[in-house]
């Protein structure tokens, strides 16, 4: 977690159970709501865009791998960690618009999310 808040703008991340909605870990300021009621909302939105035929991308079935939500304030970055959803941990990191960068954010957060995973932790 401290080197996801390290991500240059990084406001709060949420390590996310899929299965349950309920948070794992969480670290940083999760100014209007806390941690356990942005697991539920945003394992809700995963499920959600899961669950839309019309934004699969492959033929077989799930291959989105990350959600970006925009806003005038900041950016939110949904990472899903490989794995079946069901038993699938997923990352919510928020990022302020003024300090952070999409782009560099979503580099540096693959790159820790793929390290996480080859640890054997995202299966």
């Amino acid at each position: 977690m401290k080197r996801i808040m390290d991500i240059p703008g990084a406001r709060s991340v949420t390590m996310v159970d899929g299965a349950s909605g309920l948070a794992i870990a969480a670290a940083g300021q999760h100014d209007l709501v806390d941690q356990h009621e942005d697991a539920a909302a945003t394992t809700d939105v995963v499920r959600t865009v899961l669950g839309c035929s019309a934004l699969a991308t492959g033929r077989d079935g799930d291959d989105l791998t990350e959600i970006i939500v925009c806003g005038s304030r900041g950016f939110h970055l949904l990472n899903l960690v490989d794995g079946d959803f069901d038993g699938r941990l997923f990352v919510h990191l928020l990022c302020d618009v003024d300090t952070g960068n999409l782009a560099m954010a979503r580099y540096q957060l693959r790159a820790i999310l793929a390290e996480f995973a080859e640890d054997g932790y995202g299966r």
